[in-house]
């Protein structure tokens, strides 16, 4: 499975931005799907997960209310919709998906098999 993420880029605080992850696979919606970010140096951090039916979603819990992950899996995409943008929401975005998961579920990246090449957001104040 490929992944491509798109739709960063630079925004002022409190703008919005929607990210999107297009899949190559045929099978994509047997796969749930997360979205992780990462700043320089730093491990990449769990933002939102969607089950593959999009009947349950997760986020963690600086991104609650601001943000909301959705999919179409008629389109084998995913999409996180970034509201009330903040400086400390800077960070390069990766999407992924899983099948499997592990231990710490959906919060996990572990729980991932498939990434995407990340795509930058910059929040300025």
């Amino acid at each position: 499975v490929q992944l491509q993420a798109s739709g960063g880029g630079l925004v002022q605080a409190g703008g919005s931005l929607r990210l999107s992850c297009a899949a190559t696979s045929r099978s994509f919606s047997r796969y749930y799907m997360g979205w992780f970010r990462a700043v320089a140096g730093n491990e990449r951090a769990f933002v939102a997960a969607i089950r593959t039916g999009g009947e349950r979603t997760f986020y963690t819990d600086s991104v609650k209310g601001r943000f909301a992950i959705s999919r179409d899996n008629a389109k084998n995409t995913v999409y996180l919709q970034m509201n009330s943008l903040k400086p400390e929401d800077t960070a390069v975005y990766y999407c992924a998906g899983g099948s499997r998961l592990i231990s710490g579920g959906y919060y996990s990246s572990g729980s991932y098999s498939y990434w995407g090449q990340g795509t930058e957001v910059t929040v300025s104040s």
